[in-house]
């Protein structure tokens, strides 16, 4: 039975035909950010978590409470009232060292969903129980102050404590009203807050601070929940991130094995085929030239000629690719020695000067006197002359014509200036051409099509050596590369260097020449 590709293991870690699932994400995490920023979140899960942080506000406020108990007690006898509010201290702190235990006993267990419930209704039946004890306070009388006076201490009292109340136990729902409604009401009872102006006051009072501590819970217990919210968002982040850090270094390793892979195969099949191709490239020279004897039929010397050049255009594509793979592995090692750019320009022109006129191509090399020495790669900053050189060659008309020039940039470094009349390059396809085997519409119509991978090695070299590539060009006027050196590549000039007796011979030969050229550039 045959799999539907959704069902195939999945091979390749980064999908491309998933780019939808970027967006997706973003929609997903901006809908919970909003969702977690309304008012109002409830989740069961969440409820567990506000029980949590309820039972351990309890369990670490229940000294604090006991203590106010028992000062409130010590207050009310040395304040005038009878021995019995004694009893009320000891079984109020009874209650609240409960409650206490209770908040241990739920920590101490794993709760499961279905339980939820009926731990909130023990510890609502236990804030009701203290409810009736906080009542019971509110009917004791004092017998030593006026009535104004146990009135307001008993208030005093109540507000105090139910001000803890709202501090500690504001994770649990309705948790002061269900604690110090019946107080409150009994307080009313108690003192005729009903006709009596003075208890009428103290009850509304009581009755205000009620409803305001309410608030303050129900806003404590939003923030909680605030809380809770974005601290689960943040952990299921976190685990998207680490999910994505594992499968970026999971690409990262196939990425490596697979260029390890690659070069392996082109260290191999570089002997496998440079050995074959020297066999025909060196067979077709001698039955082209005729070494071994004269060919009577004219055909045949003309397809050796035609192997030969094949054959070289293949060598010349398998050292590309072997040079830039070389680049990519970081294999290429730059032997850096003190060099002079004019020079190695003046040579790579010289090598394409053959070609330059049997197209009647006109190359003239500018460039400003007295540029000291760069510390560089000779092999690779040939290579960089010779492909721009080629280019330039190659994409330029019959009797056009191709301006080298050579100086130094704002910065103090130096530059290497090929600009060509050619076709041009459309703005759009210079990306195209940077990469490896891109072409443009025009060296695809070119009868001399290259293998696009001169600029891509171009561009390496120069990032190797710390400087840049720039490619310039316009429709039907031309282009222009630019190999950029950096300024700390530049050498001041050393003098104490030995120089060979024949590069000072050609040193003072070129002088003159050099004031010619000096002067052309400068006019």
């Amino acid at each position: 039975m045959s799999q539907s590709p959704s069902e195939l293991p999945d091979k390749i870690i980064v999908d491309r035909r998933k780019s939808y699932r970027n967006s997706d994400v973003r929609i997903a995490v901006r809908k919970t950010r909003d969702r977690l920023a309304e008012q109002g979140i409830s989740d069961p899960d969440y409820e567990r978590d506000l029980l949590t942080l309820y039972a351990r506000a309890v369990q670490s406020g229940t000294l604090a409470i006991v203590l106010l108990i028992v000062l409130t007690g010590f207050f009310s006898i040395t304040y005038g009232f009878s021995g019995a509010i004694l009893i009320w201290s000891v079984v109020a702190s009874l209650l609240y060292v409960g409650l206490g235990l209770l908040g241990r006993k739920y920590l101490s267990r794993k709760q499961a969903r279905e339980t939820h419930r009926k731990w909130v209704a023990a510890f609502a039946a236990l804030h009701l129980l203290l409810g009736a004890c906080w009542s019971w306070f509110a009917f004791f009388g004092c017998d030593t102050c006026s009535n104004n006076e146990d009135l307001m201490f008993k208030a005093i009292a109540i507000l105090v404590a139910m001000a803890a109340s709202a501090t500690i136990n504001y994770n649990l729902r309705w948790s002061v009203v269900t604690e110090f409604g019946m107080p409150v009401v009994a307080f009313a009872i108690a003192h005729d807050g009903i006709f009596e102006p003075t208890a009428i006051a103290a009850s509304a009072g009581l009755l205000a601070a009620l409803l305001f501590f309410s608030f303050i819970a129900i806003r404590l217990r939003r923030a909680s929940l605030a809380t809770l919210s974005f601290r689960s968002e943040n952990n299921a982040l976190v685990a998207e991130l680490e999910m994505a850090r594992s499968i970026s270094e999971e690409a990262r390793r196939r990425a490596e094995d697979a260029n390890l892979a690659k070069s392996r195969f082109l260290a191999s099949m570089s002997h496998e085929l440079r050995t074959p191709l020297n066999a025909i490239l060196g067979f077709s020279e001698v039955m082209a030239k005729e070494v071994l004897g004269p060919m009577e039929n004219q055909n045949y010397r003309s397809y050796a000629s035609d192997i030969n050049q094949s054959g070289q255009h293949l060598l010349k594509l398998i050292n590309e690719i072997l040079d830039l793979s070389r680049i990519e592995a970081g294999k290429q090692e730059l032997i850096e020695e003190p060099l002079l750019l004019t020079e190695i320009m003046e040579d790579c022109i010289g090598m394409v000067r053959m070609k330059s006129k049997q197209k009647n191509i006109r190359i003239e090399h500018a460039y400003e006197p007295g540029l000291p020495r760069l510390l560089a790669d000779e092999r690779s900053i040939r290579q960089v002359a010779l492909n721009l050189l080629s280019n330039a060659v190659k994409f330029t008309p019959s009797g056009g014509h191709i301006q080298v020039k050579t100086g130094w940039t704002a910065s103090g470094g130096q530059y290497v200036s090929v600009k060509d009349n050619g076709p041009g390059i459309p703005e759009s396809e210079i990306p195209v051409v940077l990469s490896a085997f891109g072409q443009g519409s025009i060296a695809i119509k070119s009868a001399e099509q290259g293998t696009g991978l001169g600029l891509p090695i171009v561009q390496a070299l120069m990032a190797m050596h710390d400087g840049t590539f720039k490619l310039k060009s316009k429709l039907r006027e031309g282009t222009e590369a630019l190999a950029i050196f950096p300024a700390e590549r530049v050498m001041d000039e050393l003098p104490a260097a030995p120089v060979s007796d024949k590069a000072e011979r050609r040193a003072r030969s070129t002088r003159p020449a050099e004031k010619r050229r000096a002067a052309a550039g400068s006019a």
